[in-house]
Parts: structure tokens; C-alpha cells; sequence
């Protein structure tokens, strides 16, 4: 039970655990271990509340384990009411203050899940009519944690938040592959000249280029939807290490059925609870699907800086929106920033998936003690893309232009356009066309003019963009 002091005009209860006694702030929600949380693990400064579905994803846990717990007979029913009120306050975003752990931490997360009880215990608390700390009615360990282990309640938290935030994610990246569509349609007639190791190859058009960016970030977001399916297998029940010591039977099962109704998604228990409690898979799963996701982007990302080199000396095929002076000595430049910014997002999370292969490795036996820092690499590439996505779409892609003369200079003088005239001119031909361009620096069309090989309507015929770009037979 806990007592409510008063020393140097501060009011403060006092909570013990194994270790002895600690005073508790008496305003504050968490008890005597997240407390020594706090002492122990001042290390990033990131707390469990930077993350809202995380802490949504918690609440979301225990509400699903205190109504299993009901169904098999074991929660009494005034505390399961009272905890019911509390995690759905949580869900609805109160009491995110009190979640102060930070998210590197040792004991693979039992501060976490400490620290989410013993806020739920005291919210239940007060929605009873009772003082915090006044354990005896509803206690965090008996209570909140009923049947329970930080060994299955922190990694299904995680699946739970991971799945949350995807949505969100997917979402953003959508409206993204969908800005890069709209940008394919407005260029859908603009001839270019493709380009393969860095060299010319044969005719497109710019808007077959962007599109191609929208479909890749389309294939992208398939992966993200299929990998969020490893996340749906919880282990829930396992407790310690998956034998199920201290739950009631039928209990895993009925959780995971209130996850899935509680979440809308098909949640489903692991068919082995040993292996789901030792094993990282899902988290690898669901990482690499981000991994792919950094390298989709950032090839586009590097493609659009190369695209819009110059202005004088590059390939300055297209424009994308000036945000802001770009050098603090050199008067006039422009840079690309926005696709700059979201390389280094993507290398981040590239790195960030490196952490969760390295950490899901080297868990020992029937638990990965290591789960925090996947649990903090996986959330921040989450983060990281849901909030540059956006600016990437707004800040650079929904404003390129195309540099139409630029690229119908390139189209005249390329020697690639070659490609196309062998069916009219055969190979022989136009491989001595090649070569006299490239000879004399003449364009292609600037010596088929001048050995008038082709009619200026056979001219128009051929550089029409469906005819040259295969569209026609689509």
C-alpha cells in the first residue's frame, strides 16, 4: 500500500519493491520501478511517450489481457471495469506524460512493461474512487500483468504499434506514388532520351520515367502490407519463455481474439510460443520490407538530383522548386534539397535495419534481451518516413517542371536515337550514321536531313512519342 508523505514541501508516497522503498512523486502515475527506470537508463532521452501508438499499443495489450483474463474467470469484474476505463483512457491519448521510460534499456523491456502497469494500475485507481498506490485494490504485478510476462507482453506491444503506425505509413506513401503518377500524366507527350549506365540508350518519354518512380514506390507499399502479416502472430501466453507458466488455459487464445477485435486486424496466436518468444522473424520481416522501402526512394532521389543537374553544366532535364539559397559564398545556387533530405532518411533506415539483423541474431536461447533497440530502430524508420514523405511530396515533387527545350535538344543530338531508325534505315546504315555524328558532332536528325534519308513527315511519323516510345501498342 502505498503512503502519501510530505518532506521539504514536496508530497510524496512511498512504493517498494524487492530492492527496499523509493518515493514517488505523489502526482505521478508510475510507481517504484519505472522510478529506478529512470535512475538507471538516462541514456537517449527518447522516452516511450515520443512514440504515441506505442503507448497506444500498450494500453491496447492490456486491455486485450485483462478481458481474456474475464472470459476465463480469473479477473475480477469491478477491476477489469476499472482497467477497462483506464486503457481506453490511455487509447484516447490522456496519461501519455507518465509513459517516461526511455527506450534504451537493459532486461529486455521489463521497464517498459513496468512502467505501462503501474500507470494503468493508478488510472484504474483513481477511476475507483481510490488514492494511487493503494495497491490492494488493483496491483500492477497481480493485476495489470495478470498471466502475463514482459517476455510476451513487450514484443506483441510492438507488433501492435509497429502495425499501427504502418497504416499511417502506407498512407503517406500512396499520396507520395500518386504525386509521381499525376507528374507522368502531365509529361505523358514529352520525348527524352533514356539513358542506361549513364549513357544514352533509346527514346521515352518523361512521363514514362515518372511513372516508373510511381510504380516502384507502388511495389514498395505491397511489401510493407505483406510483411505487416508476420507482425499479426503474437505470442501472448507465452509469459516467461512460452510454456505458458502462471497463464490460465485458453487464455492466449482469447487474447489474441480481443487484439484482433480491438485493433481491426486478424491477430492470431503463434503456433509455437517458445519459438514466437525467442525468435525475431517478424521483426526482421517488417524491417526489411522498411529497408526496401529506403532503397525504392532513395534511388529516386538520387535519380531526380541527377535529373535536374546544372543549370548550365548538367543534364537539366527538369526543375525542382527552389526552397532556399543553397551556398553561403557562391551567390545565385540552388540546391536539391528535399531529395537530399530524404537520402538521409533513407541511409538511416538502411542502417536501421543493419541494428535489427545484428540484435535479432544475437538473442540467446528462449529470449532476445536485445528487443529495445529493434523495438527503437524499426518506430524511428517508421517515424522518419511517415514525416519526410509528406514534405518530399509537397516541398519538391508536386512542383517539377520539365525543361521541354533541354530535352528535345538532347532528343536531336543524341546518338541513341539510331535505335529507332533501324527498321526505316536497317543497321548498316544507321551504325554509319552513329558514327559520322559522332565524328563531325552532328545530331542524328541533323544528318538525315542534310542526306535527306527521311522525309520531314517521315521525321514527324518517327518522333511522335507513341510511335517512338512503344505506348501505341499498349
Amino acid at each position: 500500500m502505498g503512503i502519501t508523505l510530505q518532506y521539504a514541501n514536496a508530497q510524496v508516497r512511498t512504493e517498494k519493491d524487492l530492492l527496499g522503498e523509493k518515493q514517488i512523486p505523489a502526482d505521478a502515475y508510475y510507481g517504484v520501478q519505472t522510478l529506478r527506470a529512470l535512475e538507471n537508463f538516462q541514456v537517449s532521452g527518447v522516452k516511450t511517450n515520443f512514440y504515441p501508438d506505442y503507448v497506444k499499443a500498450y494500453a491496447i495489450v492490456k486491455l486485450a489481457a485483462a478481458r481474456a483474463n474475464g472470459e476465463v474467470g480469473r479477473m475480477k469484474k469491478d477491476r477489469l471495469a476499472a482497467i477497462e476505463k483506464a486503457c481506453q483512457a490511455v487509447m484516447d491519448g490522456k496519461y501519455h506524460d507518465q509513459f517516461l521510460t526511455d527506450l534504451y534499456q537493459g532486461g529486455a523491456g521489463t521497464s517498459a512493461n513496468m512502467n505501462a502497469n503501474e500507470v494503468l494500475a493508478n488510472i484504474a485507481l483513481e477511476m475507483m474512487g481510490k488514492k494511487k498506490g493503494e495497491y490492494q485494490y488493483i496491483e500492477p504485478h497481480d493485476d495489470l500483468n495478470m498471466g502475463q510476462s514482459t517476455n510476451d507482453v513487450y514484443p506483441t506491444a510492438i507488433h501492435i504499434a509497429l502495425i499501427l503506425h504502418n497504416d499511417k505509413l502506407i498512407k503517406e506513401a500512396k499520396l507520395l506514388s500518386q504525386s509521381f503518377h499525376k507528374k507522368g500524366d502531365e509529361f505523358g507527350k514529352l520525348l527524352k532520351m533514356g539513358r542506361t549506365e549513364g549513357q544514352d540508350a533509346v527514346p521515352m518519354t518523361l512521363g514514362q520515367e515518372f511513372h516508373a518512380f510511381g510504380y516502384q514506390i507502388d511495389a514498395a507499399i505491397e511489401a510493407l502490407r505483406k510483411s505487416e502479416e508476420y507482425l499479426y502472430e503474437v505470442n501472448m501466453g507465452a509469459t516467461a519463455i512460452g510454456t505458458g507458466l502462471t497463464a490460465t488455459p485458453g487464455y492466449a487464445e482469447k487474447c489474441s481474439a480481443q487484439l484482433a477485435k480491438i485493433t481491426g486486424k486478424p491477430i492470431t496466436t503463434a503456433k509455437d510460443l517458445i519459438s514466437a518468444t525467442s525468435s525475431m522473424q517478424a521483426f526482421v520481416m517488417y524491417s526489411s520490407a522498411m529497408k526496401n522501402l529506403a532503397v525504392t526512394l532513395s534511388k529516386i532521389s538520387s535519380d531526380l538530383i541527377f535529373l535536374a543537374t546544372g543549370p548550365r553544366t548538367g543534364i537539366f532535364e527538369i526543375n525542382l522548386p527552389a526552397l532556399q539559397p543553397g551556398s553561403s559564398i557562391m551567390p545565385g545556387k540552388v540546391n536539391p534539397v528535399m531529395p537530399e533530405l530524404m537520402n538521409q532518411i533513407c541511409f538511416k533506415a538502411i542502417g536501421n535495419d543493419v541494428t535489427v539483423t545484428f540484435a535479432s541474431q544475437d538473442g540467446l536461447l528462449q529470449l532476445n534481451a536485445y528487443e529495445p533497440v529493434v523495438a527503437v530502430a524499426i518506430m524511428e524508420s517508421q517515424a522518419l518516413f511517415y514525416k519526410s514523405m509528406p514534405l518530399f511530396r509537397k516541398n519538391c515533387i508536386d512542383g517539377i517542371t520539365a525543361n521541354e527545350k533541354v530535352l528535345k535538344y538532347y532528343m536531336e543530338r543524341s546518338v541513341g536515337i539510331v535505335t529507332a531508325l533501324n527498321p526505316v534505315l536497317g543497321y548498316e546504315k544507321t551504325t554509319e550514321l552513329a558514327k559520322e555524328a559522332l565524328e563531325t558532332n552532328k545530331g542524328i536528325l541533323e544528318l538525315i536531313r542534310e542526306k535527306k534519308l527521311l522525309t520531314e513527315d517521315q521525321i514527324k511519323k518517327l518522333l511522335d512519342p507513341a510511335t517512338m516510345t512503344g505506348q501505341q501498342k499498349k
